[in-house]
């Protein structure tokens, strides 16, 4: 199954890159995690291409090919409005309104984008471990390990990789660091930097995104979602605990819930095959639906 890149422009005339894979049948959105590309959900992309749907892999803004922006324009509501935005263009390209499938940061935007700054943007809604209220350890787990390197990058893709081996013990070491190279750019100084704008994480370290006055905004916004939702949670994750799961499900009533085994915070990464055999039933049966 192979894709094609589509550009489309974002809230403040962003350019956001995307792949398409599959040309029919329902569209689905999927927005990456902080730090992600694109290239995140290529295995899952293709299945759900394969059961006759067509899947847009999104590259945020300040991640991977799309552009990078100011740098006070990377607040959730800046995510949630390029997530409107592309929606948008989906629906005027497709002639179908897509379901969002986001990861922490792109789940985040989802709430954001359905349930603050344009209900009725979505078909669907389908978080993978995340919620609006977050464990702020794993939290600040997460921040540090992105921001470790942001300045002095990697001498090597292998420097890279065992620091992430480091980082997610659990998860077995690739057999190529193909992947992992799509997430680093080399420099002209011979040293490899993440695949974005380092003044994203730079942001959320000093802002503390998820605390007052922004907490508030996202627990409205969750609780405004009225399209058919569905909650993933890695087993194991270090974000997303059981409190977190109900006060959701009270926000939430008609949600889903789902939780995968032998998966983390990075449950597509983790175990795959279960993340995606996990949402097909909900997104079958709105394919259905409709």
């Amino acid at each position: 199954m192979t894709s094609d890149t589509h550009e489309f422009i974002g809230a403040d005339g962003n350019l956001l890159v995307a792949d398409r894979f599959g040309t029919e049948g329902q569209t689905v959105m999927m927005m990456h995690g902080g730090g992600q590309t694109r290239h995140s959900w290529g295995k899952t992309a293709k299945m759900i291409a394969g059961a006759g749907m067509q899947a847009f892999c999104l590259d945020m803004r300040g991640h991977g090919d799309s552009a990078w922006v100011d740098g006070d324009r990377y607040l959730f509501s800046d995510f949630g409005a390029d997530v409107v935005a592309v929606a948008a263009q989906i629906h005027e390209k497709t002639g179908i309104k897509p379901i969002a499938i986001g990861a922490s940061l792109g789940g985040i935007a989802s709430i954001m984008a359905e349930g603050a700054l344009s209900p009725g943007a979505l078909a669907g809604v389908i978080l993978v471990d995340v919620t609006p209220r977050l464990d702020e350890s794993g939290v600040h787990k997460i921040l540090s390990f992105m921001a470790e390197k942001v300045e002095d990058g990697f001498g090597s893709v292998e420097e890279a990789a065992d620091m992430i081996a480091l980082y997610l013990p659990h998860r077995k070491r690739p057999k190529t660091l193909d992947g992992l190279s799509k997430n680093l750019r080399l420099r002209e100084d011979g040293r490899y930097r993440w695949h974005w704008d380092p003044r994203f994480i730079n942001g959320h370290a000093d802002r503390g995104e998820l605390q007052d006055k922004i907490q508030g905004e996202l627990l409205k916004a969750t609780a405004n979602l009225t399209v058919p939702s569905m909650l993933v949670r890695g087993a194991a994750s270090e974000l997303v605990k059981q409190s977190h799961v109900d006060e959701f499900l009270e926000l939430v009533p008609h949600a889903t819930f789902t939780d995968v085994k032998e998966a983390g915070h990075m449950v597509a990464g983790d175990v795959n095959d279960v993340f995606t055999a996990a949402i097909m039933p909900f997104l079958k049966e709105y394919q259905a639906a409709a």
